[in-house]
């Protein structure tokens, strides 16, 4: 399958200016003029555009532009033939049909992406960081792909890579010729720094990294309350826009209502929720269990109490169901009058009426959850939870590397956890790994990429 020559749309079919058909293939150019009058595409030169039609036998199917990009200087590391059409849906569909007519097979979905990466153009964390490009909705997690995409992930891992094949190298040596070192002096003198040292870089990345994944993924954000405290005006207010009805009677909010606020490059994937009290209304309890789910999952819960009024026996249980959390708690309605006083904690005064008080509502989220001395570091920051999660591994295989050297273990079996850290980390690039796992990540991708 790697050899077949691959036809996908790579851009979003529908009514457009243009759309754009990618073929790739040591048989791109072959095929693709088969269909096109024009210049021949075979001789013409790499990275250049050529005018012509698409024909189906003598029936003109669209007046087109064709790019041609010779291997290996390629996206894919193969022939190349992008075809700019018209947009719409039946003239790339009647082009795509063609082209399987005359010799192409339908791409599966990533599958340009994944011959760039099996071509050796870009490594695993490359690949990944092209759809982060492609849904990046802030300037920063623009950034934070942009970055991943010019190598800075893979540089990382290759220095990390490097340190714990010094260790191994050492660690061969002293097996094949043991008189170099004896075990003490390996583990205690050469092992052991290098293994702290690379925990405490391992530690560090991870410590970055939660920056970096709410940046990529955004905060899952529960507005909770009890009825008519302003949670939907709290919700309007932070999207400019009436996103949630709102009215004066208690219990309006049935269902959860979703909206999205980019707070200086950051996404609150906010969630209004069913004021939570004690009810016979059957739609209202249906409403009021899905906002108990929507908090189990939450990253962050503003809990919104009515500064207008005292507090209540329902807004104590809710602080109670929700101590656990992390958690703003906003004190709305303050043009109103200001009697509630929560000790211990800290309270945001708003008026979401008014848009009074959000700034300070922007600010605390950002202390709670964003270490803005990196961003303005401009430091490498990992954000994929997958990398994460082998960052995570390799220090984990570290430490038990660590307890070895410290119980005096052989040096050869220190070594099996110093070459597993090794492995995972590779895992990141791709340059270890199952094919499975290559082959599950590159489906994620939409078809044409």
């Amino acid at each position: 399958m790697l050899y077949d020559t691959i036809v996908g749309i790579a851009t979003i079919q529908g009514i457009s200016a243009i759309n754009v058909i990618r073929v790739s293939g040591s048989d791109a150019f072959a095929i693709v003029n088969k269909i096109f009058k024009g210049k021949d595409l075979a001789t013409m030169e790499s990275h250049t555009v050529h005018y012509g039609h698409i024909v189906d036998n003598e029936n003109i199917i669209d007046e087109v532009l064709v790019s041609v990009f010779w291997e290996p200087k390629t996206f894919t590391g193969e022939n190349v033939v992008e075809i700019s059409t018209h947009g719409g849906v039946m003239i790339p569909s009647k082009i795509v049909e063609l082209l399987i007519t005359n010799g192409c097979r339908m791409a599966e979905n990533g599958e340009f992406s994944k011959r760039a990466f099996l071509n050796g153009r870009i490594d695993l964390s490359q690949a990944e960081s092209i759809m982060d490009i492609i849904s990046a909705q802030t300037e920063q997690q623009l950034r934070l792909a942009n970055r991943g995409l010019h190598g800075d992930i893979k540089k990382m891992i290759g220095e990390l890579q490097t340190s714990i094949l010094d260790m191994i190298s050492k660690i061969e040596v002293n097996i094949d010729y043991p008189e170099y070192d004896d075990t003490l002096v390996m583990t205690n003198n050469i092992l052991r720094p290098e293994i702290k040292k690379l925990i405490a870089k391992l530690s560090v990345i991870l410590h970055n990294s939660s920056t970096g994944k709410i940046i990529r993924d955004g905060i899952k954000t529960v507005i909770l309350g009890k009825p008519n405290v302003g949670k939907s005006s709290l919700l309007n207010s932070l999207l400019k826009e009436d996103k949630a009805i709102v009215t004066e009677v208690s219990g309006t909010t049935r269902d959860l209502v979703e909206g999205e606020w980019n707070l200086g490059g950051v996404i609150l994937n906010l969630v209004d929720t069913a004021g939570i009290r004690n009810t016979d209304d059957v739609v209202e309890k249906i409403g009021i269990e899905k906002a108990k789910t929507a908090l189990e999952g939450a990253d962050l819960v503003l809990l919104v109490l009515d500064q207008s009024q005292s507090l209540t026996a329902e807004d104590i249980d809710l602080l109670e169901l929700t101590k656990k959390k992390i958690r703003i708690i906003v004190g709305n309605k303050i043009d109103l009058g200001k009697h509630v006083n929560i000790k211990f904690e800290k309270m945001i005064d708003i008026s979401a009426k008014n848009s009074i008080g959000l700034d300070q509502l922007e600010a605390e989220v950002k202390r709670l959850f964003i270490d803005e001395s990196l961003l303005k570091e401009n430091q490498m920051l990992l954000a994929n939870s997958r990398h994460i999660g082998k960052i995570s591994e390799a220090k984990a295989a570290l430490e038990d590397a660590l307890k070895a050297c410290e119980n005096q273990f052989p040096v050869d079996i220190i070594e099996i956890d110093i070459r597993k850290s090794w492995e995972v980390l590779g895992e990141i690039t791709g340059e270890t790994g199952s094919e499975a796992l290559i082959h599950t990540l590159f489906s994620r991708f939409c078809l044409g990429k």
